[in-house]
């Protein structure tokens, strides 16, 4: 029988805690009530063998964001009470800062930004990044070429670096994409940041289910490897361009998925909210539930700025 998939619009529950937490946290223990003092941590990423961590939600098949309310600032400040904040060094900040976010999966490790831009500071991406596409290319593996691959990517793309953009605006965003994955992570910063890759997908365009993350036994040698994605969504989408993992806990991977077919876990774009998921685990073996692809755009537009994080710079 093919596979179906419903659609459902969970109400949407936001975590206002520090990301730092949620990739330390061991989820083997029961999580202490947010009066606890937490234990200190040591390890950026959650362990290989942490089993998943029940939501308080039933399992979705497509998470739709309900966004009520105000934005929030891009860094918001919280205004805090004498002693709240610690004593802190030359490079450190003087601020409390929280980013909210949402547990969407923990294999793989997916996490959910809810208004992490402004609409201004997406429209501002999108006219930047216009007048720059092309053709959407792959990294090839052995024995691939644009000809065996082609319908495999369908968008057009163009790669823009913070420094590109006079406003300060991309600047900003990378800042903020920093400050809420690697910026807690020894040994990484931001020159592990690739440029961010603008994308546009026109009805029908699609980016069939594939891995960031990149295989050395089929794309040779690597001398740094994408840990982690971001994309943050620059434009609503009127139907489809859902953001699919179809192994998602473990699912569909006995089917013979054919890698086009868009099911599993899948996320609807929202114009300024973020997705985080990682393709690594923390001994450096890729995730395969990280598997991930654009469902084809039925009706309206996508635009959607990808940030890759790398293990180190690439050289």
């Amino acid at each position: 029988m093919p596979h179906q998939t419903t659609t459902t619009t969970p109400q949407r529950e936001t975590t206002i805690l520090s990301l730092m937490l949620i990739t330390i946290l061991p989820v083997s223990t029961t999580l202490p009530p947010m009066s606890t003092t937490l234990p200190p941590v040591s390890t950026p990423l959650l362990p290989l063998s942490t089993p998943v961590l029940p939501l308080s939600t039933p399992p979705l098949h497509v998470l739709d964001v309900n966004r009520g309310g105000s934005r929030h600032k891009l860094l918001e400040d919280f205004p805090r009470e004498e002693g709240d904040s610690m004593y802190h060094g030359e490079s450190g900040e003087s601020f409390v800062t929280s980013i909210p976010f949402q547990i969407l999966s923990w294999r793989p490790r997916a996490l959910y930004f809810p208004n992490f831009a402004t609409d201004e500071q997406c429209q501002s991406v999108i006219e930047l990044a216009k007048s720059k596409l092309k053709p959407s290319s792959l990294a090839l593996r052995k024995g691939e070429t644009a000809e065996t691959t082609k319908g495999i990517r369908t968008s057009s793309g163009a790669f823009i670096s913070a420094s590109e953009d006079r406003t300060g605006i991309l600047e900003f965003i990378e800042e903020k994409i920093a400050r809420a994955t690697i910026k807690h992570i020894t040994s990484i910063d931001l020159s592990s940041l690739e440029a961010f890759n603008v994308l546009r997908y026109e009805v029908g365009q699609r980016y069939v289910s594939h891995y960031d993350s990149f295989n050395p036994a089929e794309y040779g040698p690597q001398k740094s490897q994408r840990i982690a994605s971001f994309l943050l969504y620059l434009s609503d989408v009127e139907e489809g361009g859902e953001t699919m993992f179809p192994f998602e806990n473990g699912s569909n991977m006995n089917i013979g998925y054919d890698y086009k077919s868009c099911i599993g876990l899948k996320v609807r774009p929202r114009r300024g909210d973020g997705l985080l998921f990682y393709s690594l685990f923390p001994n450096g073996t890729i995730d395969k539930t990280s598997l991930h692809g654009s469902c084809p755009v039925v009706k309206g537009e996508k635009w959607v700025a990808t940030k890759w994080i790398r293990n180190k710079e690439r050289m």
